[in-house]
């Protein structure tokens, strides 16, 4: 009987060993699944990112000649948060916001980070030491409106721009200047202008959630040399994976 009793304790320690090594490979797993694929059911999500890449030239002031810049290569990004439908709840948004970025650039010292200029009603941006930052956090509103830093709190629209300035000085008698054409006038190589950012998105919604996902993207967009302008749709969003924070 008293061996009965001792081989009944050995199984039950047996069976509840099992048991908690099965509790824990779940477990395991679900953890590893979520470290892969992060949230699969959002309420907001990223649908898409455009990028235009473009030359400029800010105007000096000379004596020596008709026309002088200082080229800049500038990056404009433009980031989709779109609602999801399938979701099944109701959720508005809070902030969206852009931070932790990082660039790699062998001119990442005179790469700046810009927002929306809030005056000039011909374009979105302008690089203007009062429009530089280190991060940019847009609010959630009814409407969305880039000057204000504003996005709608049911989805919207969201941008920043990343410029490489004083690339370099443009001197010209030229009767005529096309800003698109300075990077090649100048001289300006491919490589020189070769850069990747780094950023976190995160999205904080009125109920206290926030998910966050790091985005990498690499600058400029095609042969913005010789093109002068060049855009570029990413729709294939996936690889930015999402975690609650």
């Amino acid at each position: 009987m008293i061996r009965n009793i001792r081989n009944k304790k050995y199984f039950d320690r047996v069976i509840m060993l099992v048991i908690m090594t099965t509790i824990l490979f779940v477990f395991g797993i679900i953890i590893l699944r979520y470290h892969v694929e992060g949230e699969t059911n959002m309420p907001f999500q990223l649908s898409k990112i455009s990028v235009i890449s473009s030359s400029e030239g800010i105007d000096k002031e000379v004596t020596d000649t008709k026309w002088a810049f200082d080229v800049c290569q500038s990056n404009d990004v433009f980031l989709y948060i779109e609602k999801n439908s399938g979701y099944g709840k109701t959720e508005m948004i809070q902030s969206v916001k852009i931070d932790n970025i990082q660039m790699e650039s062998s001119q990442k010292d005179k790469i700046k980070m810009y927002k929306p200029d809030e005056e000039d009603e011909k374009s979105i941006f302008k690089n203007k030491e009062e429009n530089q930052v280190q991060t940019i956090e847009y609010k959630g509103s009814i409407e969305s409106n880039l000057k204000q830093l504003e996005i709608s709190n049911q989805g919207g629209l969201v941008a920043f721009r990343c410029s490489i300035d004083n690339l370099v000085e443009y001197k010209s008698n030229d009767e005529v200047i096309t800003h698109q054409e300075l990077l090649k006038k100048a001289g300006v190589t491919k490589e020189s202008l070769e850069a990747k950012i780094i950023f976190d998105l995160i999205i904080k919604l009125e109920s206290g959630k926030e998910f966050q996902t790091t985005i990498s993207l690499d600058f400029p967009i095609g042969n913005v040399i010789d093109d002068g302008v060049v855009s570029k749709e990413i729709t294939e969003v996936n690889d930015f994976i999402f975690k609650r924070v």
